[in-house]
C-alpha cells in the first residue's frame, strides 16, 4: 500500500489575508484557488519545493467553525515547518513580521521555536540533527 498525507485543513478568517500570510510572510507557494459553490474556495499553500503535504485554506463557516480559528488544537503546536537552515529561515520569518513566542531552544532533535500564524495557531519552526 502507498499512502501519504497531502493536505491538512486549516480554519481561516479570509481566504485572501490567509493567501497573503502563507505567501508574503512564510514564502510558501499558492498551489491551488479554485472558486467553489456559495463564494467558497479550494485554496492549497505549501513549502516552496516542497512535493508533499499542503494546507488547505478552509474559510470558517458558521458560529462553531469561527470559534476554533487560531486554536485548533486547544493551544498546542500544530504544525511543524522543517527548514534545512533555521538562522536564515527565523531571521527572515522575523524581518516578515512573523511572532515567535519564544527564542529558539536547541533540543536533542535540532533547533527549534514556536511560532504563530496569522490567526494564531502555533507551529514549530525546526531544523532537525543530521543523523548519520
Amino acid at each position: 500500500m502507498n499512502q501519504h498525507l497531502s493536505l491538512v485543513s486549516l480554519l481561516v478568517a479570509d481566504y485572501d489575508e490567509a493567501i497573503a500570510f502563507f505567501t508574503r510572510t512564510l514564502n510558501f507557494e499558492l498551489c491551488e484557488d479554485t472558486p467553489l459553490d456559495g463564494g467558497k474556495r479550494w485554496v492549497v499553500v505549501r513549502p516552496r519545493g516542497d512535493v508533499g503535504s499542503g494546507l488547505l485554506l478552509a474559510r470558517a463557516d458558521g458560529p462553531a467553525q469561527t470559534a476554533r480559528i487560531g486554536d485548533q488544537t486547544g493551544g498546542r503546536v500544530l504544525l511543524f515547518l522543517e527548514t534545512d537552515d533555521f538562522e536564515r529561515d527565523h531571521a527572515r520569518m522575523t524581518a516578515a513580521g512573523v511572532r515567535f513566542v519564544e527564542t529558539p531552544r536547541h533540543e536533542a532533535y535540532g533547533v527549534v521555536a514556536v511560532f504563530e500564524d496569522l490567526c494564531g495557531n502555533r507551529w514549530d519552526l525546526i531544523e532537525s540533527v543530521k543523523r548519520s
